[in-house]
């Protein structure tokens, strides 16, 4: 049984983690090394929820042998020994670490494989994770990575291995132009995900860990409130780049890569696609913009899309990109910027952030 004193060794080392808890329970929360291999469906554990509501624990457990039995138990019986032989050091764990577990553990034996279980399950797992990630934020052991819009924070956080990506775990780029076009997290995997890559970094060194400057959510998943009172006070390093540059990257990064990843389904798809997804960003800060600008980017957007489809040029794009960092993102950066820039320790453009951070104790 694995215990308490082992979790940090199980996430650091990305133990491959078998997850028998119902699907349903999977996609609430897990962890990034977890696949799910239930013990039950999710209908089998309603309805064994459902039994020992009504008729107590002796009533469930039969019903649950009654459901899981023959055929059914033979397969998910093999397919947790596959697990085991293509992970032989992996574990499995349900949600407390209790009977599910121990099932699965003994019916595994009888097949003639040993897998060991969590103590206390995914319960125990997350609770820890959630000590861990309020002990970094207590410890406030971090550097903030500042810039305005477009200077490129996120491609210094990939460049720089002692830092985490909470826009890349969160799978949104922390704006009204953010989403990627996949699928976000669960808050609990967001956080979960963030433990786990703090607490590696910890491990790693003692210098400060880098992460980028957030706000309150990014898309729609919410950023711990006592990590945003920390980021209020932390030493912060303002990353520069020209207007010309910020723009140049926001085109590449935002609107050629949603357009280039919709190809696929033809030129005229792709060209609509991109069209709904700066239309539905400049809506959702109609409000902010104000109702002149607002139109005017709109009018902007046409023009854009227009020359794109007979020329296939985006310089008319760029246009509509200025505009909004220097009547939108830059003047609202440059306020909040100005209640802290008193924790300014460093600045420049990248190879010089880079270069300050690498000259740093510890690193």
């Amino acid at each position: 049984m694995l215990k308490a004193h082992q979790f940090s060794e199980l996430f650091i080392n990305d133990i491959p983690m078998m997850d028998v808890r119902a699907p349903v329970e999977f996609e609430r929360g897990a962890f990034p090394a977890s696949v799910n291999r239930p013990l039950m469906s999710d209908a089998e554990r309603e309805a064994v929820g459902t039994c020992y509501k009504e008729q107590g624990l002796q009533a469930a457990i039969a019903l649950g042998h009654e459901l899981v039995q023959g055929d059914t138990k033979a397969q998910r019986v093999a397919s947790w020994q596959a697990f085991a032989e293509q992970n032989p050091h992996g574990i499995l764990y349900c949600f407390r670490g209790g009977m599910r577990s121990q099932i699965v553990q003994q019916w595994l034996r009888e097949a003639g494989t040993d897998m060991d279980y969590v103590q206390g399950g995914y319960k125990a797992l997350r609770q820890y994770l959630i000590d861990e990630l309020q002990q970094r934020i207590a410890q406030g052991n971090i550097y903030v990575l500042s810039g305005a819009t477009g200077c490129g924070k996120t491609e210094v956080i990939h460049q720089w291995p002692h830092s985490v990506d909470l826009e890349g775990l969160a799978n949104h780029r922390g704006s009204a132009f953010g989403n990627t076009g996949s699928e976000q997290p669960s808050q609990i995997n967001f956080e979960n995900g963030w433990s786990i890559d703090w607490l590696k970094r910890s491990q790693a060194s003692s210098a400060p860990v880098l992460f980028e400057d957030e706000s309150r959510l990014i898309g729609r998943i919410a950023v711990v409130p006592e990590f945003l009172a920390l980021t209020k006070q932390a030493p912060i390093i303002r990353l520069k780049a020209s207007l010309e540059e910020r723009v140049a990257r926001i085109r590449k990064d935002y609107f050629e890569n949603a357009y280039q990843q919709q190809l696929p389904n033809g030129e005229e798809a792709a060209l609509a696609y991109l069209d709904n997804f700066i239309r539905s960003a400049l809506n959702r800060i109609q409000k902010r913009l104000g109702g002149e600008r607002h139109q005017q980017l709109l009018t902007l957007l046409d023009e854009s899309s227009a020359l794109l489809s007979s020329t296939n040029q985006w310089s008319r794009f760029d246009t509509l990109i200025e505009i909004l960092l220097s009547d939108y993102y830059d003047p609202m950066y440059n306020y909040q910027y100005s209640k802290k820039a008193d924790q300014q320790i460093a600045e420049g453009d990248h190879a010089e952030v880079l270069q300050w951070l690498a000259a740093q104790p510890n690193t």
